[in-house]
């Protein structure tokens, strides 16, 4: 069979172009995204949202890249160019930065996802793809892309949406798909307030990863006629997926491990409580998301860091952390973390507690502190004796954000501190 072929899949890798749509605002991640965009939020101790998709696509062989941006963009640009600039131009290959720049009219910014691949359909149209990938920035997951490319080549499809099975009430915030026993698409649903639910299985859905593989051609022609209707909303969830079901081939791609067969590991880590808990995930003895995986590294930029130290063992001060990851340049000096994740050069003072919680780079924790069940922003400096996540009414008189399900977000904003934000 073709697909089991890989010089047949490298060809296909080879003439793709993905474009990865990197402008939201993510507005549902609070003061998280004030100063950055989503893809551009810290995540796994070490690297940013982006970099999953990023990776899986130099992973899957796939080695042009164009990454759209709009919204608050300057830290997602200098991370790309610090950590991505390793590909080499004279072999065709590149991750390129687009930002929104209105080269379609003087006043239009991207006014939707279709729209902003729309508006830069002069540099697509110079790569010359024979076929386009779209990707969300914003998601968690490692994917062979290669695979569903291949899919997508053998059943003569037009469109190709990846797609995974998820519980009814996180569809709602999901396209949710009915699909027929050979996968074509036939009815399509964006954000649905009921999402429909699987024969059989009257509590999940199958719902779109965001993920669209396009004949190129095919892309070009829906894109002009969808920029020329003024009812349209200019995405592809809304707009162009419910418009071409019928009259087109739209194929679904499920999402599944390749060993087992079983629902692939995806997040949309887009609240403040799902960042929360997919951070944690990735501590525990056999989590979800392998982030060893020597055959499926996620790359990023890295920062020159020492290790990381835990100085003080006596009876009353003992550095220690347990049941946690660590990144470099952490100093726990005297303090206990427990069942936390730490991103680089995070400072945990003497006497202090840590538990259940997720501090990003750079922050200092005083002495005597109690960090519970907490989300705490990068460069933020937590004053000696501060309470955090044990009394939700103090949280909040404090001007802390606390999540429907009691997590504590602390920005350096909300403790009146100035930084350099755009980091």
């Amino acid at each position: 069979m073709p697909e089991s072929n890989p010089r047949f899949v490298s060809r296909l890798t080879r003439n793709t172009l993905a474009l990865i749509l990197a402008g939201g605002r993510g507005a549902r991640l609070r003061q998280l995204t004030q100063w950055r965009s989503k893809p551009a939020v810290p995540f796994g101790g070490k690297f940013r949202i982006v970099d999953f998709p990023l990776s899986n696509c130099i992973n899957s062989g796939i080695r042009r890249i164009g990454v759209l941006t709009q919204y608050k963009a300057h830290s997602l640009i200098l991370h790309i160019q610090k950590g991505w600039g390793f590909l080499r131009g004279e072999f065709g290959e590149f991750v390129e930065l687009w930002p929104a720049q209105q080269r379609v009219a003087e006043t239009a910014w991207y006014a939707g996802t279709a729209d902003a691949v729309f508006q830069n359909l002069d540099i697509i149209r110079n790569h010359n793809p024979e076929y386009i990938l779209i990707l969300a920035g914003d998601h968690i997951y490692k994917m062979d892309y290669g695979a569903m490319i291949a899919q997508h080549v053998e059943t003569g499809a037009d469109m190709t949406v990846g797609c995974i099975e998820i519980d009814l009430l996180r569809a709602r915030e999901l396209g949710v798909m009915t699909v027929d026993a050979q996968h074509r698409v036939m009815a399509f649903q964006e954000k649905p307030a009921q999402p429909q639910s699987l024969p059989n299985r009257p509590d999940v859905a199958l719902a779109s990863m965001g993920i669209y593989v396009f004949n190129r051609d095919f892309l070009f022609e829906q894109l002009i006629k969808d920029a020329d209707s003024s009812h349209s909303s200019h995405d592809f969830g809304k707009d162009i997926i419910p418009e071409i079901i019928n009259r087109y081939r739209v194929m679904a791609y499920p999402f599944r491990d390749v060993r087992s067969g079983n629902q692939a590991y995806w997040r949309d880590v887009g609240t403040v409580d799902a960042f929360w808990e997919a951070n944690l995930e990735l501590i525990g003895v056999t989590p979800p998301l392998n982030l060893y995986d020597d055959n499926w590294p996620i790359w990023t930029y890295q920062e020159q860091l020492p290790p990381a130290k835990f100085v003080f063992d006596d009876d009353t001060r003992r550095g220690m952390a347990v049941d946690s990851m660590v990144s470099g340049g952490c100093v726990i000096s005297g303090a206990i973390v427990r069942h936390s994740l730490l991103f680089s050069n995070v400072r945990v003072n003497s006497y202090a507690k840590v538990t259940d919680s997720v501090i990003l780079p750079n922050v200092s924790i005083g002495r005597n502190c109690d960090i519970h069940r907490a989300v705490i922003d990068r460069w933020c400096q937590i004053p000696p004796n501060t309470v955090i996540g044990r009394d939700p009414d103090a949280d909040k008189a404090a001007g802390f954000y606390m999540s429907e399900t009691g997590i504590t977000l602390i920005t350096p904003d909300m403790l009146g501190q100035s930084v350099n934000r755009l980091r």
